[in-house]
Formats: C-alpha cells, sequence, structure tokens
C-alpha cells in the first residue's frame, strides 16, 4: 500500500497513484477516482508570478492531512483519499498539490474531493510566499494575500 499523505519536494508518479488507488479499491466496489491537481499561476491580475515558496510544519502538517482523511472517509461512499503537497521553491506551472479521492460513484468523490482541497487549505500549517512583478505576498488558504513587508511590519 502507498502512503496517504506526504509532505514532498519531488512531482509524483499520477500512473502509480491512480493504479494503486484502483488497486486498492476495485474489489471494494469502487467506480470513481478524482483526482485534483493544483499547479502555480503565473499571472494573477496584472503582476506576474515568478515564483511560490512553500514551507510547511512538516509532523503537524501530516498530522493534519491523516485526520481529514479519517473524517472524510466516514462518508460510507468514500474508499480512499490521498493528499500530497509540495515544498520548495515552485515556479509557475509546477505542480503544488495532489488531492485524489476514490469512491463508490463520481458525485461523491467529487464532492469529497473539494472539501478535502478546502480543508487542506484552511487547516494545514503550509506557508506560501508568492514572489510577483509587484512583490512578495503571503497567501492564504482563503485566497486572501497580505504584502510581505506588512507582514514585516507587524512583527518588528
Amino acid at each position: 500500500m502507498e502512503k496517504k499523505v506526504g509532505i514532498v519536494s519531488e512531482k509524483l508518479d499520477l500512473n502509480r497513484l491512480v493504479e494503486d488507488i484502483i488497486r486498492e479499491t476495485t474489489n471494494l466496489g469502487g467506480g470513481a477516482l478524482v483526482l485534483f491537481i493544483g499547479y502555480v499561476k503565473g499571472k494573477i491580475g496584472d503582476s506576474i508570478v515568478s515564483e511560490l515558496n512553500y514551507e510547511a510544519y512538516e509532523d503537524y502538517a501530516l498530522t493534519k492531512m491523516y485526520e481529514i482523511i479519517q473524517e472524510e472517509k466516514k462518508e460510507r461512499d468514500v474508499l480512499d483519499i490521498r493528499i500530497f503537497h509540495r515544498v520548495g521553491t515552485l515556479k509557475p506551472g509546477d505542480i503544488t498539490i495532489y488531492v485524489a479521492v476514490s469512491a463508490l460513484n463520481r458525485k461523491i468523490a467529487f464532492e469529497v474531493a473539494s472539501k478535502v482541497l478546502e480543508r487542506v487549505k484552511h487547516e494545514v500549517p503550509i506557508f506560501k510566499l508568492e514572489k510577483r512583478s509587484d512583490g512578495e505576498y503571503w497567501v492564504f488558504g482563503d485566497g486572501k494575500r497580505v504584502p510581505r513587508d506588512i507582514a514585516k511590519s507587524r512583527t518588528s
């Protein structure tokens, strides 16, 4: 069995991930697998993004991801959930997050994948610094951006 969660510095082998989930869920009645892949945007508004720096409080992040999986698997038709988040310096087009949900049907798989993604964005301690043509911004799970200069001045 493959790992269910991870804080990773490299891209995953998607074929291996998909094959593993299908192998583990087919005989359980699985019939749907939704895979969400997030990647670095190259443009936000009129600003060009040069890179995103992701850092994680890894032990706690992994614990929270496992908690999310356990809570979301309580849905009777969910068979498997996997969450992997990249860390490090990523460029536009680089993959940042993988969320995979297998369920008995596609409706449940889509709904739970969306819910898991939102929970990861809001609950897991992964920090994102966006570097763009108009400055540097801390980005929060709700999409709110705070200029790094303001964040620095509040802690000084």
